[in-house]
């Protein structure tokens, strides 16, 4: 197998455990009453057909690590690659594909908060699993 394949089915993998990480807290989160609590419709029910998805995006979101940005710090790289798919999501996949608004503003007044912080767990959690098994 190529170098380059080899790095890009890492990144995937690593991007897919963010993506698993990032739907476990947003489950958990639906789960304790958090989110209706401030306000937000977000409150999945933890299910293949919601979860797969968001592994597969988060695999595919996972080749941003191929910029070598902050290698030595995964914590602000994680935070610099989230922007993407944050970006994605607010301005694309809740106002157009899901019909919720600019932001997902429809799913309440806090849900752009809820998106940063949920995707800033994805990218802190696929860059430190890059360090976890020696990749970065």
């Amino acid at each position: 197998m190529s170098a380059f394949l080899r790095r890009l089915s890492v990144l995937f993998a690593a991007g897919a455990v963010g993506g698993l990480v990032n739907s476990l807290s947003l489950w958990i989160l639906g789960k304790l009453g958090v989110t209706t609590s401030l306000g937000v419709k977000l409150a999945p029910a933890l299910t293949p057909p919601w979860l797969y998805p968001r592994l597969v995006w988060g695999g595919i979101w996972g080749a941003l690590f191929l910029i070598p940005l902050f290698r030595r710090s995964p914590f602000k790289r994680g935070l610099l690659y989230s922007l993407g798919p944050t970006a994605v999501q607010l301005f694309v996949v809740f106002p157009y594909k899901a019909q919720k608004g600019t932001f997902g503003l429809d799913l309440g007044a806090l849900t752009p908060l809820f998106v940063i912080v949920l995707n800033a767990i994805w990218g802190i959690a696929a860059a430190y699993w890059l360090g976890i098994i020696g990749e970065e």
